[in-house]
Order: C-alpha cells, then structure tokens, then sequence
C-alpha cells in the first residue's frame, strides 16, 4: 500500500481499544507509526492487540520512485518432535509465500494464494496475490477477484446485510461480510466469516468509514487481491464490538444501501483462518531465506501453520516475546528510546522507526552507505532479544528491479515497527492469544 507501515486497525484504532477495554485486539495489517508513513497492506480490525501491518501503511505519497511505497518473513530448527501437552496433527501444513514483482512496484510484498468454496461445497477458486499479514485478523478479498459462479452467503445483520469498515495505516477497506470455506495446505477453516471488499451487495460506504482514511477498493489502491490476517488474535474486533455498535466497525445495511454501525457477534466477525482449523490452529512460522543486502527480485518461502503441533513448527530455542494481551504491542529499545509501541508485521514493507541520525528522502532513510543499527524487543514478562538491523539507502535499493530488501527502513514517529525486512533469514512465530504452546498460551511473537 502506501509507505507501509502501521496496520491500522491498530492506529486509528488504538484509540477506540483504549475507550472499549474489552475489544479483543486490534488488527491490522502494515507496520508504520500514527503519523503518516509508509506500509503495505492494510489491517483488519482486530483485537485491540494488532500492530500494524502491511495494509497499515503509514498514510502518504510516495517519496520519488515507484515501489517506495511504505507497507502496511530461515533455517529451521527446534525440536525432531512436537511438544507434549499441545495437540498434535499430521495435517499437510506448509503453505507456499513469495515475495515478488507487486502492483505499483511495490516493494517488499509477501503474498500467497488462497483457495475459497462455497461452504460444504466443491466449487472453489484459488485466489492469488494475497498479501500475508501477522498484523492483522482475517480474510479479505475483493469482490473483483472472485468468480460470479461462487456465490458466498452473506452474513445477516438485522433485517439486512452485515458490512465491514476495517481501517489500516494505509488505508481501508469496505464490503460485506460473507461466509466461506476456506482452504490452505491441508487445512481447513469451515464456514468462516471473511471480508469482500468492494461487494456490491453494499455500494455505499459509511461516512464515518470514507473519512478515516485513503481507500483501498481496487487491486491498485490494495496492491493485493487481498489480505490474509493472520496475527495474534482469532476475531478482529471482539467481544467489544459484540456488545457495543462501534463507529468503523461493523454495520446493518438494508435493502436500500443505507447502512448505520451495529453490534457484531464474535462468531460473525471476520476471522483468523488459523483460528478456525481443527488442528495447527495456535498461530504460524514465517520461514524466509536470508537475501543480500542489494536485494533479490524474487524470494520464495513457507508459512508453516501451527506451533509446537508438528516436527517443523517447534520453538526449540526461539526467543519468546510476550505480546500485550489486550493491544498486541511489544516493546522496543534503542539507544534514543525506548517505545512502548511496537509490532511485528510481515504486512509492513520497511522497519519503522524514529532517528534523528538518519537522512530521509520522503518516508524513508537514505543513509550514502548501509548503516547498521541496534536494538531490543522486549516483551511484557521482562524477556528481551537484541537486534541488528542494517539500513540502507531508499533511493538506491527503489532504483534497482529487485523486489525483496532486508534493509529498507522508514519513517514513524508514534511506534517501532519491525516489518518484512526482519522476517529474512529468521523463522519468525506469531502465537494466537489464549492458544496454548510449549511456551505458555500467546499473544507472543518467537524468533
């Protein structure tokens, strides 16, 4: 998306997770900070814990040259044999994910396909150019990248159809949520509740839903068919917006078009695939290769489903961070500062951070040579992981024909966001809120 960076649904959303304490987390999908930044994919509104993704871009216009948009995933390891105490499942659950040449020349976009059918049904369609998303909580796909011959039901909503607003860093999303079989690997999610952007079964979008932010209604505007929110939290709003009919949320649309906030019962909320399979349902390993530090124009790697449930989705010695139970932030240090707000997002394009040491050309850092920089995750128990993380120069990285940079770095102001050039070269864990593992049950992020 644009300069992405922040997912939203953990920005502007954060402050709505600070007034409805009980929302479950706030997803989102993009890395970037509150102020305009650069990110990739847009979040979902989910549980008040998401930090921002990829479609949580930081809002704003690209700095020259295509692709500088900001958004807004080594070699395995661990244990030969899954962890006791957690369910086991010899379900197939490696998940094929690459990063390549993305609409608008967006850089640093991780995609996958996913396969949708009407619920109980053969009749499918494979959907390619999903963006991947640890910063956010569900399916959504555009209207437009789906065939007519697959009919999804819509989700009742009083005496209507149920619509989404679901704001992101760089943007959002409106349309209507329908129910689908979803299928990836050997995995299963039945009759869950997704997100069709643009659906024309609610053409007109909410005000309060326009104003928020930039949208994101067509392939060029998402630089995706989609995304796949598959973060720290199963429901992308919660028990929050099952109780209280939250602006920017969830809405009853009537037959006329007109459509006015509502309540939304966690069950039809949209939600976490993961969350919804029989087994391998506790979260996912991001498992990328290492790149140089010019680049590559393509990279290819797996999103392994489940943790601690199967011989190649063990923890071993991973570094566990624990995650905010409520807003899904972690913390990050460096030698400036220290920021309370911090994610990790494989829908962010760039890492995400403040430094006055750092040139800038637009929303991005331009040092005349790659910089190393260092820094600390934290997380709510006290556990921490050191950091090193090169920077190199926007400009330069923006005017080659790769696609993939383990040192593109941006500009935020309000958080630290560790997007998709953390993800090269390390098997990155994102554990589901309440799902157990060998570590305890999440919200954590491992590496």
């Amino acid at each position: 998306m644009k300069p992405f960076s922040l997912s939203c649904r953990h920005r502007t959303l954060l402050l709505l997770c600070a007034t409805l304490a009980t929302l479950a987390g706030c997803g989102g999908g993009g890395g970037g900070d509150d102020s305009a930044s650069a990110s990739s994919s847009r979040a979902t509104p989910a549980s008040p814990a998401a930090p921002a993704s990829s479609a949580s871009t930081p809002n704003a216009s690209t700095p020259a040259g295509a692709a500088s948009t900001p958004l807004a995933d080594a070699p395995t390891g661990g244990d030969a044999s899954p962890s006791a105490g957690v369910p086991k499942s010899t379900t197939p659950n490696v998940h094929a994910i690459a990063v390549g040449l993305a609409p608008g020349l967006t850089r640093n976009m991780l995609t996958t396909s996913v396969t949708v059918c009407q619920s109980g049904t053969s009749n499918c369609a494979t959907i390619d150019n999903i963006q991947v998303d640890t910063g956010s909580h569900g399916l959504r796909i555009l209207a437009s990248a789906l065939p007519a011959s697959l009919g999804l039901p819509a989700t009742a909503s009083g005496s209507g159809v149920a619509g989404e607003c679901a704001v992101f860093g760089g943007g959002y999303t409106w349309g209507a949520v329908r129910t689908a079989d979803v299928r990836m690997a050997g995995q299963l999610a039945a009759s869950l509740p997704i997100q069709v952007i643009a659906d024309p079964a609610v053409p007109n979008v909410p005000d309060d839903c326009a104003s928020a932010a930039s949208a994101m209604q067509t392939v060029a505007s998402l630089r995706s068919n989609g995304i796949l929110g598959v973060g720290l939290f199963a429901a992308d709003c919660g028990s929050a917006c099952a109780s209280t009919a939250a602006p920017r949320w969830y809405y009853g649309c009537d037959a006329s078009g007109a459509c006015a906030s509502s309540t939304q019962a966690v069950a039809q909320q949209v939600t976490n695939p993961v969350s919804r399979f029989p087994l391998d349902n506790n979260g996912v390993v991001i498992d990328l290769p290492a790149i140089a530090d010019d680049g590559a124009a393509s990279v290819s790697g797996s999103m392994i489903f489940g943790i601690d449930t199967q011989p190649n989705n063990m923890l071993g010695a991973a570094s566990v961070i624990k995650a905010n139970a409520a807003t899904g932030y972690v913390s990050t240090k460096t030698a400036t500062y220290t920021n309370s707000r911090s994610y990790i997002d494989s829908g962010s394009n760039g890492i995400f951070f403040r430094t006055a040491q750092l040139p800038q050309c637009g929303y991005w850092y331009c040092p005349s040579s790659m910089t190393m920089e260092s820094a600390t995750i934290l997380g709510t128990d006290g556990a921490s992981a050191a950091i090193s993380f090169a920077v190199g120069n926007s400009s330069s990285l923006f005017a080659s024909s790769n696609n993939a940079f383990n040192d593109l770095a941006g500009v935020a102001t309000g958080s630290f966001g560790w997007g998709l050039p953390f993800f090269f070269g390390r098997r990155v864990y994102t554990a589901i809120s309440g799902r157990d593992t060998s570590a305890g049950p999440g919200p954590y992020y491992a590496f």
